[in-house]
Formats: structure tokens, C-alpha cells, sequence
């Protein structure tokens, strides 16, 4: 049987591009030789796309010859930048690029002009998952809690700053967490703790995005929860997050060995079904394909469960909470990402099935 064409699409322009290289290294290197044959595709800080040599190292891939995907069903073929002939054909994309421009919905919009099936949610999905402020909405809409705050934007931050920081502080008081909407990895985010310290923390956010949020700092447990599927999503077991640092932040993430994980999270059997079921609520409502993973709050005195965000592309290392919530509900990593391709494969096919022109009934 000849192997599958896998595209391991990765990098990208965003803060969050050496993470990407990162999941794809830990990808490449859990995926079945035998059974795939696997290219890769960096996109470099510029946008533009490079296909590593065989036997490249994704950290080395940016070096390889410049690439286009036409946005051409059928085809599946990437062209040579320069001449525009086929240099290498695709079966499926597995998308790790993170952050801007790869989890937002704009690679999976090229991939679907192009015909190419992903692993993934599709342009929605990913779009409103990217988006906290917007996804907070339909969240609370759909009944599910949510951390209370408030959206602002860079324009409007730029003429009436001081009244945005009085009417935040007079509704949702201290301490305050400050973030760009659409961003991950806790890039731009700072903890407010003093009323003086909020308009930086503006700014600083701002630097990242137009739109910024605003929420309040819940005494809360980090839990999150990995589900797996498309038509009948599957819940792992919680993880709990415990950082070394005040926060989870961009350090403690990346940086700080001294972070703990603890999966299973030591929750009551209520508690974790609870999260399980919520977790599928709310991938479900945003929209999830393929993957996701869905953050939690549990407030330490209250009890109570907030949903934090949904991640239609969460860190994909080794050790990133992903995979390992998976290995511990009994599906380890390259048996994962055979898991995903397959479903990635069978969602085109149902897809193809779609008639694209009109015929009276």
C-alpha cells in the first residue's frame, strides 16, 4: 500500500511561531514512517512558504525551496515559487501553526479553496475559537459560565482611554487580567493588580491585536480537558495546571521546568464529569472539528467552573497537556495522530458528497 502524503504545515508570521516548530518537531517525530510520508512545509516570518529537504529538521525546513499551494480543487499539488511547476503532491495537511494566521481560520480558508483535507475545525471553528471575546459571547448565550469582562478595542483605547480604565475599575474592580482577544501562549496578557498598573496593561496588549479584553481574576484552579472527534466528540481525562509563578504565563508555559501537571487533575468523580461534559458544550459550540482543548476555572472557595477559552490547536509537544491528557485516557501519541488524519480524510470525504451546482429538484 503506498503511503500517505502528509503536509506538516508549520511556523507562521506570529509570536507564536518558534512554539509551532516546536509541535511540529514532536509530530514529525511520533509520526509512522511506514505508513507516511511525511513533507515539510514551513511558512517563514514573512509569509511565505518553504518545503524542507528530505530528512530536514523543522527547525532547519525555512531553508528550503519557496512553495505555493494554488487554490485549485484537485490538484493537491504545491508549486515551485519561482517557475510554477509540481514539486510535490498532498493527500492531507496536518496544520501546527499556531496562533495568527494558522489557528484563526485563514490557512484552513486556503486549504478548503484548494481542496486539501486538514486535520482540524474548519474556517469557523477555528475562527471563533481564535477570537475570546467573540466566543465568550456565544458561550454565555448558549448557557454555558463564563469569567465576567469587557471588550474594548486600540481605536477606542487611543481617544478615551481614561474613561474605558474608570468605567472597568468601577464594574469588575481588582485585580484584572488583560489580554488580546485573539491571540495564545499568554503572549501580551498582564495581571493587574493596582488601579495605575491597567492602562499599561492596555497598551501592552494592544501591541498584539486591535481587539483586547478585559476580565476579572478569579481565585480559580487551572483544569483543562482535551476532546477528540468530530460528529461524536470524546472527553479525556482533566489535567490540572499548577505553575510555579503566580500565573501561567508565557515563562511558565515554555520556560519554567518547574511547572506541574497533574493528570488525572485530583478532582472528585463528579467534578471530573462535570468538566467532561462541559467540555464537549462548549467545543460543540464553538464549533470544534478534529481537536481542541477546553480551559477551565474551578474556583477554589465557590467550586464553581468557569470555561477560560477553547483551543482549536492546542500545543502538540510531547509534553503538552494535549497529548498527555490523551496517553493518560489510554490513547498514546502516534496512535493520536492516526486518529486525527483518518478523521481529517473521512470529514472530506462527507464534504465531497456536497453538490456544488444547482439542480431543480
Amino acid at each position: 500500500m503506498a503511503k500517505l502524503r502528509v503536509g506538516l504545515l508549520f511556523g507562521g508570521r506570529s509570536v507564536e511561531h518558534e512554539v509551532s516548530v516546536a509541535s511540529a518537531a514532536s509530530v514529525l517525530g511520533a509520526l509512522d514512517p511506514s505508513r507516511y510520508d511525511v513533507r515539510l512545509l514551513c511558512v517563514d516570518h514573512e509569509g511565505r512558504w518553504h518545503l524542507g529537504a528530505p530528512g530536514t529538521l523543522p527547525e532547519a525546513a525555512a531553508s528550503g525551496d519557496e512553495v505555493n499551494l494554488p487554490a485549485v480543487p484537485g490538484e493537491h499539488a504545491l508549486q515551485a515559487a519561482d517557475t510554477g511547476a509540481p514539486v510535490a503532491s498532498l493527500d492531507v495537511v496536518i496544520p501546527m501553526i499556531h496562533g495568527t494566521g494558522g489557528e484563526d481560520g485563514c490557512v484552513q480558508g486556503l486549504l478548503e479553496l484548494a481542496g486539501v483535507p486538514y486535520v482540524g475545525s474548519g474556517v469557523l471553528g477555528s475562527a471563533l475559537q481564535m477570537d475570546k471575546e467573540v466566543s465568550k459571547r456565544l458561550l454565555a448565550a448558549a448557557g454555558i459560565p463564563v469569567v465576567p469582562g469587557v471588550a474594548t478595542t486600540r481605536h477606542r483605547l487611543e481617544r478615551e482611554a481614561d474613561a474605558i480604565v474608570e468605567r472597568t475599575l468601577q464594574e469588575y474592580g481588582l485585580p484584572l487580567f488583560v489580554k488580546p482577544a485573539c491571540l495564545g501562549s499568554s503572549v501580551g496578557i498582564t495581571k493587574v493588580r493596582e488601579a495605575d498598573a491597567l492602562l499599561p496593561a492596555l497598551h501592552e496588549a494592544a501591541r498584539y491585536d486591535t481587539k483586547l479584553l478585559i476580565e476579572q481574576a478569579i481565585d480559580a484552579r487551572e483544569i483543562e480537558v482535551a476532546v477528540l472527534g468530530r460528529y461524536e466528540p470524546e472527553a479525556s481525562v482533566p489535567g490540572e495546571i499548577v505553575p510555579n509563578r503566580e500565573w501561567y504565563d508565557y515563562q511558565a508555559k515554555y520556560a519554567d521546568d518547574e511547572t506541574e501537571l497533574r493528570i488525572p487533575a485530583p478532582v472528585s468523580e463528579a467534578q471530573a464529569e462535570a468538566l467532561r461534559r462541559l467540555a464537549i458544550d462548549a467545543y460543540r459550540c464553538l464549533e470544534g472539528g478534529g481537536l481542541g482543548r477546553v480551559d477551565f476555572f474551578l474556583g477554589r472557595e465557590t467550586g464553581k467552573l468557569y470555561v477560560s477559552e477553547v483551543n482549536s490547536l492546542p500545543g502538540f509537544t510531547e509534553m503538552s497537556m494535549f497529548p498527555r491528557l490523551w496517553k493518560a485516557s489510554g490513547l498514546d501519541y502516534p496512535e493520536l495522530l492516526d486518529r486525527l488524519i483518518e478523521q481529517a480524510l473521512e470529514h472530506h470525504r462527507e464534504r465531497a458528497r456536497l453538490e456544488t451546482l444547482y439542480r431543480a429538484p
